[in-house]
């Protein structure tokens, strides 16, 4: 169904109860860029409750979301997302950021949008359709480019908080400036975003995150101030540290680097997050040795367990913390194995240790060379090509990706007599070292043979082994 024949049929559902309804906000200024979209927003001046008993029967929808108490209900209808409003009034109190409302007219409404490229309503009625209604010249701005609020920026900011994370958003999403009175704002408020849940901030965070290039917003994030509100760990990767003419460079621009090159690879939230935490113990592990100048030995342990902490409290699931914890700890091994000298054994524990996340960790790993110096990208590429090669070799002939042991607790205990208990665990141990090290190959009877060789010595604390009926 195109959009031209949706609006009709919501027109004319209106115009039964002689409600005025107008599409405003995002699917307008998507519209104006060009863009086709299927998440469309309606206000309603009238009774949205009534309209959406109306539109229900009209349109004979399965399902009608409704939020009596905001005046608001949602529906899906041929693909599209649907959202309507009651055009309202808000008002609201310090320490919150849920506005008291009451019903107003339509340029009401607009005015208490957060941005002028947002103010933007278009008319759906057969005699005015696709008139664009442009009271804050959301329409200019959005051709120079150009964030601002329609209204004074620092009451905007002060009632509702999460609107300096969406600004950035905007801004970050479409490649747009924020107007330098909105953006002052934005630092002089900044501290009022922790009236906001994490939930939210973190929803906001992804979206930025997300962006074609993710250093645009995370930058302003950090120049706002916003980021040390919400993620000061981030802005401690700041600053250049230099002694007897020794420097490192700034690890908060390095990483904003690393985050783009996955991003130009298409990277997925989880290994943007990654991206984002991987140097993130380097302020904690920071020494200076005289001879070889700055050094972070043993970040990327400490980093994986503020990267667990920091994961949690943004409220990640645990997929996306094991996973992106996974990728910080492992994020040196690759070129630690650059050389003739690396054993197979180094490699299978690579394999084995990244699992199916191996690509991912790779991809990590390039994207961490950030180097100005052509000479030196041109070696660390071909150091891990290297790698890669050895890597593919070794899993071609091992199978070791998301290892299971050949022989599995069942077998052992049914071998051995052993009811369920730590010695079962150890066996298993037992054969994943043997395989790593390349003492046994990964097969089944080359296993169960290594494991009877070797019995009487994994057996020899008595266990709890089960005794046999003669």
């Amino acid at each position: 169904m195109k959009p031209e024949e949706l609006f009709h049929k919501i027109y004319q559902s209106a115009k039964r109860l002689n409600f005025q309804i107008y599409v405003v906000g995002g699917y307008v200024r998507d519209k104006l860029l060009g863009k086709q979209v299927k998440d469309i927003d309606f206000v309603v001046v009238g009774d949205a409750m009534k309209f959406a008993d109306a539109l229900k029967e009209d349109l004979h929808l399965r399902t009608v979301v409704r939020y009596p108490r905001f005046g608001t209900f949602m529906a899906r209808y041929y693909g599209y997302q649907l959202e309507f409003v009651n055009a309202r009034e808000e008002s609201y109190q310090k320490n919150s950021r849920k506005p008291v409302t009451k019903q107003a007219d339509l340029f009401s409404d607009l005015s208490r949008r957060d941005f002028t490229i947002n103010t933007l309503a278009m008319d759906i009625s057969p005699e005015r359709f696709g008139e664009i209604i442009d009271i804050y010249n959301g329409r200019k701005d959005l051709q120079d480019g150009i964030i601002r609020t329609p209204l004074d920026p620092v009451k905007t900011f002060s009632d509702d908080p999460l609107r300096m994370l969406r600004a950035i958003r905007f801004a970050a999403q479409l490649d747009f400036t924020i107007e330098e009175k909105t953006f002052a704002a934005i630092q002089a408020n900044a501290h009022r975003l922790s009236i906001i849940s994490q939930e939210r901030i973190t929803d906001e965070f992804n979206k930025i995150l997300m962006t074609e290039k993710p250093s645009k917003g995370l930058k302003l994030l950090d120049e706002s101030g916003l980021l040390n509100v919400f993620f000061p760990e981030l802005t401690r990767l700041k600053g250049v540290e230099q002694r007897k003419g020794f420097h490192h460079k700034d690890v908060f621009y390095h990483t904003l680097e690393v985050v783009d090159n996955v991003a130009a690879k298409g990277a997925d939230l989880k290994l943007r997050l990654a991206a984002l935490l991987h140097d993130i113990g380097k302020p904690a592990t920071k020494r200076f040795d005289e001879q070889a100048g700055w050094t972070f030995h043993g970040h990327e342990v400490v980093g994986q367990r503020m990267a667990k902490k920091i994961l949690k409290r943004f409220k990640y699931s645990n997929d996306i913390i094991q996973y992106v914890c996974k990728l910080v700890g492992l994020h040196l091994r690759p070129m630690a194995l650059v050389g003739e000298e690396v054993t197979d054994s180094a490699i299978r524990r690579l394999i084995f240790l990244a699992g199916d996340d191996l690509d991912d960790l790779m991809t990590l790993c390039k994207a961490d060379i950030t180097s100005k110096i052509p000479s030196k990208v041109k070696r660390y590429l071909q150091n891990y090509d290297y790698v890669l090669k050895r890597i593919n070799e070794v899993e071609e002939r091992d199978r070791l990706r998301n290892f299971q042991p050949p022989v599995d607790g069942n077998e052992i205990m049914q071998r051995f007599g052993l009811k369920p208990g730590p010695q079962v665990g150890k066996i298993k141990k037992f054969i994943l070292e043997a395989i790593l090290n390349g003492d046994v190959p990964n097969e089944h009877d080359a296993c169960l043979d290594y494991i009877l060789k070797h019995k009487d010595e994994l057996l020899s604390d008595g266990g709890n082994r089960e005794k046999k009926n003669g």
